[in-house]
């Protein structure tokens, strides 16, 4: 029998997401100038304030206030009339120094050693439902919310759009997991003042379905642009008016879209956020890779769908061990249990490998606070950054290196696909 699954996004203005990008921002100007820092950062949004808090080891100095602004004016507030803009909200740090009792566990004379960060599971996941190893609904829902953000900025074809937003995609599968069409499309976005709630909900509805959607599906391949039909349920703003929105109307804080980030609900989630933390935190590098570990895996052939799990004490290098689950897709003769075996042995997860298998010690993260953090294209790309005396330095970086499908022929030949 035929079934449901439901996946959400929220935009790069969402409060949870402006605390994201805020901590992140303050990750990567740390790592520019300071390789080895080690930071965990937690970000509050509110009504006309940023609150910075965390423990911070580095040799660098940051203006963090300016940071801050300059990510909340990025993503668009700009306006007084938001009740929360870049250049008036005020900013207060509380960061201070880490403990030297966790650092202890972490850092080790051969750097090979290094302990991981903190105790605790990760779990990366892919099927080979899209092109890119991710799930539909939640890829949808991504890639509606990135169309919202574009048509704002641009303003022409809708000029009435403010940052903060939500979108959530229902996708019908058959018995065979295969999805067959679309049943309900979610789009919630913040707006300027209407006349009346009756104009407002008739214009922001026939905008979504005549324009957002046709440039969502139009960016499609055609097997996915099939499942689009003149059935589909649309929730637009099915609240009313949503004019007050971002910060001013919900507290964001950082790591509450930890489902966002990762994979719709499909798969598992060990519980860790990612944002505001530097890769020493097995919360975010060994999510990385298991994500990397389960893309290959598919990408190869071995399964049409994979979970991976890596487990780790704080304190030790190598992890407590590795499960699979490649729910009956398997195409090679061996059990779940034989072929982490041989994942073990294939992909060496200790954080040291880790951070340098995918040279996570370079600002790359900035990019990954919205819109996922899996699922996304790696590509090369030159950032720049200015520390609290001036000093400006521009890198070049590889961002999302562990979405690279660069063990798939090692996949294939460990396997003998």
């Amino acid at each position: 029998m035929s079934y449901l699954f439901t996946s959400e996004s929220v935009s790069e203005g969402h409060p949870d997401k402006v605390a994201d990008q805020i901590s992140d921002a303050l990750i990567d100007n740390f790592l520019a100038f300071d390789p080895e820092s080690k930071v965990a950062c937690e970000t509050l949004v509110t009504t006309g304030q940023v609150v910075l808090a965390g423990e911070v080891k580095s040799k660098t100095y940051l203006d963090v206030q300016k940071i801050a602004r300059e990510v909340i004016n990025k993503i668009g507030y700009t306006k007084s009339e938001y009740m929360f803009d870049g250049n008036s909200c005020g900013v207060f740090s509380a960061i201070h120094e880490q403990s030297p009792d966790i650092n202890q566990g972490v850092e080790r004379k051969k750097k090979e050693d290094q302990g991981a960060g903190d105790q605790g599971m990760m779990f990366g996941y892919a099927t080979n439902e899209t092109e890119n190893y991710m799930p539909l609904a939640l890829q949808i829902s991504h890639m509606l919310l990135k169309e919202l953000a574009v048509l704002r900025r641009e303003g022409k074809e809708i000029n009435y759009l403010r940052p903060d937003a939500k979108s959530q995609v229902t996708i019908e599968y058959d018995d065979d997991n295969t999805p067959i069409r679309i049943d309900a499309i979610v789009v919630s976005t913040q707006h300027d003042d209407f006349d009346t709630e009756a104009k407002m909900l008739k214009k922001i509805k026939e905008d979504v379905i005549n324009i957002l959607i046709p440039r969502v599906k139009k960016q499609l391949p055609k097997n996915i642009q099939a499942l689009f039909n003149d059935k589909i349920k649309y929730h637009v703003n099915p609240t009313g008016i949503f004019v007050i929105g971002g910060p001013h109307g919900d507290t964001g804080l950082t790591g509450r879209k930890i489902i966002v980030d990762t994979y719709g609900g499909k798969g598992a989630h060990g519980g860790g956020a990612f944002s505001g933390k530097d890769p020493s935190k097995v919360d975010r590098s060994a999510a990385y890779a298991t994500r990397h570990i389960a893309k290959n895996l598919v990408a190869a052939g071995l399964c049409d769908e994979v979970l991976v799990q890596v487990a780790y004490a704080i304190g030790v290098a190598q992890p407590m061990g590795i499960f699979i689950d490649t729910y009956g897709t398997s195409k090679v003769k061996l059990t779940d249990g034989q072929i982490a075996k041989k994942v073990e042995k294939l992909f060496d997860m200790r954080p040291y490998a880790i951070e340098t298998r995918f040279k996570l010690r370079t600002p790359i993260y900035s990019e990954t606070a919205a819109y996922g953090h899996m699922g996304r294209t790696c590509e090369t790309v030159e950032k720049q950054f200015t520390d609290g005396s001036g000093k400006v330095k521009k890198i070049k970086v590889k961002l999302f290196p562990w979405e690279e499908l660069d063990y798939v022929a090692k996949v294939k030949k460990t396997f003998n696909l």
